[in-house]
Order: structure tokens, then sequence, then C-alpha cells
């Protein structure tokens, strides 16, 4: 099976700085696991927009899937009220 790159908007740099350190260790292997399978069981294709999202615990990840370059870039992470906004 082919391994996709993770790539990270620079916005998310922030996005982790708000998150509890005890809840970035597991996010992180969240995202991680993203580069084996890309669309991993209780994921979610968002409506009307080419993002995925799947949570880890309270937060919300999400990403967009580029299949040409094989790369997955992290978008958003946080709480539902801050990604829906």
């Amino acid at each position: 099976m082919v391994a996709y790159k993770i790539y990270f908007r620079e916005s998310v740099e922030k996005d982790f700085a708000a998150m509890p350190k005890r809840d970035l260790q597991r996010i992180l292997q969240r995202i991680q696991a993203l580069a084996e399978d890309p669309r991993p069981s209780g994921g979610e294709k968002l409506t009307g927009q080419e993002k995925y999202r799947i949570r880890q615990g309270r937060c919300r990840i999400v990403y967009s899937i580029q299949e040409s370059d094989l790369t997955v870039w992290i978008v958003k992470v946080g709480h539902r009220k801050d990604i829906y906004r």
C-alpha cells in the first residue's frame, strides 16, 4: 500500500497551540495514521466540499486529500464550535 505524505496549513500551528497538551499526542497519532489510510472508518466527507473530517475525542480534524500527489493536507484542528464557524 502506498503511504501518503502529510502536510499542515500554517494556521494549524495556532490550532495546536490552543489544544490541551494531553490531547495533542492522540491528535498527532490520528493524523499520522492518515498516511496509511486517508479514508478511515468513522471519517466523513464534508457536504459541498472536497474535505473530510475525523474525530479524535472531542476534537475534529479537517483535511483534504490530493490523490494525484498522494498527499493529505491538514486544514483545521479544533473543537466542533471552532471548526464550523
